[in-house]
Formats: C-alpha cells, structure tokens, sequence
C-alpha cells in the first residue's frame, strides 16, 4: 500500500476498533464519524492528503493544554493558530505521513473516549485468519435470532441478501472453502506457515473477508452495520487498537 492507502486504513481500523459511531459521508470527500447529532471528527479527501477536523470545545482544550509539551510542533502550531468560534477551537489538520496520524489518533481520543465494547470471549472461535467463526452470518451454530439480526447489518453493508451458505468454523473438515482455499489458506502454506496469524506480515489486508474494506470512503453506514457487517470478519476483531 501505498502512504496514503496506509493512513486510509490505519483510521479506519482505529476508528472502528475504539468506537462505536455512525459514518456519515457525502458522496464526494467527505466522511463524518458521529455519534446522534454529535460530529467527533470529520476527513476530508485530497489527492496528496488527508485533512482531519476536530473541534474542541473548553474541557478539550485544557486537557490537550496539559499535554501540549507531548505533541509535536507541527500539531502545536495547528491548534495555536486555529480559531476559536461558539462552539470550540476548530482545527483543521493535513495528514500525509503515518507520524502525523498518530498524533491524530491522540487528539481524537482527547475529543472522545473509546465507547466500543469488545465482543463476549466465552464461546469465542477465531479462524485462521483472526476472524470471528461463532460470529460469522454463515457458522452454523448461530442463533436463528443473532443471524437475523446479522443479515439486516450485512445486507446494507455488502449490498446483497443470499446469507444461506453454512458453515461448521475454520478448523472444521466441512469448513466452506475446504475444496477452494480462502486468501488465508491458500497463502500461509506457501509461506510454509500452518495458518495466517503465525505470518510476520499479520494482520495482512488481503487475509480476512472485510479488512479490505476498512479504507476512509463517502458513503453511509451506520454503528450497527460496522459491528455485525465488518468486525467478525477482520483481524481479531481490530481490537487491539
């Protein structure tokens, strides 16, 4: 990937891994991450980079005070110079290095505290990959009632309605892909690697279903349709963000 696609997708798997928040885009170059009415961060798109607009409001503001001395000059200078109207000091900050980001990252969870819950572990079943098997749509020891919930997620998230495929887990003999490798499968034996997570390149975005999917972008999808529709079928469920 290249700088950019990496930035791309180190905020998402930040941002869906640490919260649980509405993403609204506009169809052009924008994306809102909100919770209700409530905007905690918005990006906008460039060719070349990545603009970040976080608005603090006082409390904000004196806790990013206290830290200042621990944000780089480049930050700094952002929130020195950037006004401060009604309802905050809006900043708008161009990210086009991974550096840049993780400062970001730091002021993003000044503007908001992580509110994303972990999945329950006691029956977890993770596949090769670091996706979730007792919470895939497909596995067929799945409730009548989760997997209904599931689909309606899945269907505004993939943009399709046929969840019929079944499938007893990763480890299974009547695993789903047995006859026809996933990217998980077909690649670790040619690494000489028994499964995916023993990879040095692991979490790698072409191994899991969704990861792919976790890149900024313009359209809309709601908290519900992150949860049921991307974390079961990402890397350990971007958890360890």
């Amino acid at each position: 990937m290249t700088i950019l696609e990496q930035i791309s997708h180190e905020t998402m798997v930040f941002m869906r891994g640490k919260y649980r928040l509405d993403e609204i885009g506009d169809g052009k170059d924008e994306l809102k991450f909100k919770q209700g009415q409530k905007t905690i961060v918005t990006i906008y798109i460039h060719e070349d980079k990545f603009t970040f607009l976080i608005i603090f409001g006082k409390k904000e503001r004196e806790c990013f005070e206290m830290q200042k001395s621990e944000f780089s000059k480049y930050v700094c200078d952002y929130y020195d110079n950037s006004k401060t109207y009604h309802d905050g000091k809006w900043m708008f900050i161009d990210v086009n290095t991974l550096e840049q980001l993780q400062e970001v990252k730091k002021l993003i969870l000044i503007k908001k505290k992580p509110n994303r819950k972990p999945f329950p572990k006691e029956s977890a079943l993770y596949s090769k990959c670091g996706q979730r098997c007792d919470l895939c749509v497909h596995y067929i020891y799945t409730s009548e009632e989760l997997r209904t919930t599931m689909e309606v997620s899945l269907s505004k998230m993939w943009g399709q309605t046929d969840w019929s495929m079944r499938c007893e887990g990763c480890y299974s003999d009547n695993c789903y892909c047995k006859d026809d490798p996933c990217n998980a499968k077909g690649c670790a034996p040619k690494k000489k690697l028994s499964e995916c997570r023993e990879c040095e390149e692991f979490p790698c975005i072409k191994a899991t279903a969704a990861d792919y999917r976790s890149m900024i972008h313009t359209e809309v999808h709601y908290a519900d349709e992150i949860t049921w529709g991307i974390l079961p079928y990402v890397p350990m469920q971007y958890e360890d963000q």
